[in-house]
């Protein structure tokens, strides 16, 4: 009975102790199939917003987490230091080789161009986290006195960048210049209070008179378009008119000359007869030969004449010009 009881208790205090080694092995940070890679990341800056359990990525991957977070002072050189050990998980991170895949090796990966960098997990909580990916152009600054561990140097983010060249602004000179230019503001703005007034007022005015003076001119076109439209109108009539009677006076002025043509015929006839009559050493007949003469120039003298009339029938109105 005694022997029973015994391997009962032994049987349960054995049970309890491979729970407990179970328990260890699968919720606990100690992995003996996979062991755990760590690695430590020395930054010089604030690493505000980050705290052990905080996520370890590349490339946006989850790839492990943040184990542990010291600091260290170095008196020679007064300068701190705050060393952070991340523990990479092995089956979310492999190197893959030609005859399978091998665990990561840290140091060599550094070799490559492995950097971290500090960036915020969330602009809402201010929680960190750390960012891994290659960069060749990065310099690589080791701490082989901070830890054992091997080390995989940062690179400056861009928000530490962003912070470095704002802290880097003369803020004091800026906010001088704003204080400055805001008593310009004010100086300008009751300085337009004053003169704004006063400028309307005349704007308004002057706007007035522009639009009655712009009233008046459109009367005046109006009323001087209208008397236009009379004008040529009585010019237009006055034309017709004229080259009405023009036409008339031609026709009488042809008729006119036909008939002194005719006169002309006549007249020269009976002093041909009267020449035949007179004697040739008769000083009738010179008197006779003589007006004979003048009769023919002016004969020719109204031939040009009703000549230049057909051409030109205006030359009754006007004339000749000299």
């Amino acid at each position: 009975m005694r022997w029973g009881t015994q391997t009962t208790v032994g049987a349960f205090v054995l049970g309890g102790i491979l729970l407990a080694v179970g328990a260890v092995v699968f919720f606990g940070k100690f992995n003996f199939f996979n062991p755990v890679i760590q690695a430590v990341i020395v930054f010089q800056d604030s690493i505000s917003g980050l705290s052990i359990g905080s996520p370890v990525t590349f490339r946006g991957v989850p790839v492990g987490s943040v184990e542990r977070i010291g600091i260290q002072f170095q008196p020679k050189t007064s300068t701190a230091f705050i060393p952070v050990t991340i523990r990479i998980e092995p089956d979310r991170a492999r190197v893959a080789q030609p005859k399978g895949s091998a665990p990561l090796d840290v140091e060599d990966l550094v070799k490559r161009g492995l950097r971290a960098e500090l960036n915020i997990q969330s602009f809402v909580t201010g929680q960190a986290q750390i960012d891994l990916d290659f960069d060749q152009g990065s310099d690589a600054v080791f701490h082989p006195d901070i830890s054992n561990l091997p080390e995989i140097p940062t690179k400056q983010s861009v928000i530490q960048a962003a912070k470095q060249q704002l802290s880097q602004l003369p803020w004091r000179d800026l906010a001088d210049n704003t204080n400055a230019t805001l008593e310009s503001l004010k100086t300008l703005s009751e300085k337009l209070d004053e003169d704004l007034p006063p400028l309307v007022e005349s704007l308004k005015t002057t706007s007035d008179r522009s639009a009655q003076a712009v009233q008046a001119a459109g009367e005046a076109i109006k009323a001087l378009q209208a008397r236009l439209d009379t004008t040529l109108a009585n010019i237009n009539q006055l034309t017709v008119t004229a080259d009405g009677q023009l036409s008339a006076r031609g026709a009488d002025l042809h008729k006119l000359l036909t008939a002194a043509d005719q006169s002309m015929a006549q007249a020269r006839d009976v002093l041909g007869d009267l020449r035949s009559v007179t004697s040739t050493r008769s000083a009738d007949r010179a008197n006779v030969e003589s007006t004979l003469r003048d009769l023919a120039a002016a004969a020719a003298s109204l031939r040009g004449f009703a000549s230049d009339v057909e051409r030109n029938p205006q030359l009754l109105l006007t004339g000749r010009k000299p």
